[in-house]
């Protein structure tokens, strides 16, 4: 028997599309029924569909309206458009410029809201700007699939999942709300001063892997990338060295990395390394570093990086090094510090 994909999706996105069709004074009838729909299960409270059934009703929409922005602004943007953003994005030397590019030709567009990237310290926050009042019964479908189809880009672009640090918006919680958590994994706030995204800045440092065939491809199907998510992370390793300076465990970590323990393992498998393999790493370098900067004996070096004792720690240090902490200080302390 095969798998069944589970209704996840808000029948109120269905509906928001519904209403885009009566903007335009067309028929949804055609898209419900190449989706699956029951025209009498739209209304119905707590509806789901699938991601498959989602994506189905969208493409037949945008195609059928030739609207890919859904009735959302003032003016259509024809079946497309987002296509067009991408390549005018594709030959960034890296994310970061990327999404400044799509983020200045989507103004080009519309004028109904502005997209704006900006870097604070270690932190991304992609945030919308709501310019002119929208049809209040579209507003959050086109508020969530904007940040969605950016961060779909942005992980498609660099091959990588994108770790949210939050996504806000600037509405109320919708009956539907704790679908938004499969939609933006991390902490979700409603009723915020704006509407956005924030992730790690050094994601935007991360070169684009994509070239022009590969962009024909995922057109063909690009609306799943506002669905599906990256497993792979290339920053993930990164990252849990960063997290482990401060001697995290397991539990601690994939809390920080808002993923559970199991994942986080996998993941770091998929990666060629492991979490243990990490952590001696860390310790490694901690204990190179404090050996050659410092003069702190052995002893107190070996309880720094977490050993219980000075022989214990030996032994792993010479496994890393093929030398004694000793030895290694000798060699190449700056200072012959023995």
């Amino acid at each position: 028997m095969g798998h069944t994909a589970p209704a996840a999706t808000p029948m109120a996105f269905i509906r928001a599309m519904v209403v885009a069709y009566e903007k335009y004074g067309a028929d949804p009838t055609e898209a419900l029924q190449r989706a699956r729909i029951a025209p009498h299960s739209l209304h119905r409270t707590g509806a789901r569909i699938t991601a498959e059934q989602m994506e189905t009703f969208s493409e037949a929409a945008m195609r059928q309206l030739d609207d890919e922005a859904l009735g959302w602004f003032a003016r259509r943007l024809p079946w497309g458009s987002y296509g067009m953003l991408c390549r005018a994005s594709l030959s960034s030397p890296d994310l970061g410029v990327a999404l400044k590019r799509w983020c200045r030709h989507h103004r080009l567009l519309v004028d109904d809201v502005l997209l704006t990237l900006r870097v604070t310290g270690q932190r991304a926050d992609l945030t919308i700007e709501e310019c002119r009042p929208s049809d209040p019964r579209l507003r959050e479908f086109c508020l969530l699939t904007l940040l969605r189809y950016v961060h779909g880009f942005a992980c498609w672009a660099v091959d990588s999942r994108i770790p949210l640090l939050g996504a806000s918006f600037a509405h109320p919680p919708p009956v539907h709300h704790a679908a938004y958590a499969l939609m933006f994994p991390g902490p979700v706030h409603f009723n915020a001063a704006a509407t956005g995204i924030s992730f790690d800045a050094e994601y935007l440092t991360l070169p684009l892997r994509r070239d022009e065939a590969a962009l024909r491809t995922m057109l063909r199907r690009a609306l799943p990338l506002t669905v599906l998510q990256y497993r792979r992370d290339r920053l993930l390793v990164q990252r849990v060295r960063e997290l482990l300076s401060a001697h995290q465990t397991a539990d601690t970590l994939a809390q920080a990395l808002n993923m559970s323990v199991r994942t986080l393992h996998r993941q770091l498998k998929e990666e060629g390394t492991s979490l243990q393999a990490l952590k001696d790493q860390v310790r490694r370098d901690v204990a190179i570093q404090l050996l050659t900067r410092t003069t702190r004996s052995v002893k107190q070096i070996a309880l720094a990086v977490a050993f219980r004792s000075e022989k214990s720690f030996t032994r792993a240090f010479r496994q890393w090094t093929g030398a004694s902490p000793v030895e290694y200080r000798r060699k190449l302390s700056p200072r012959g510090v023995a």
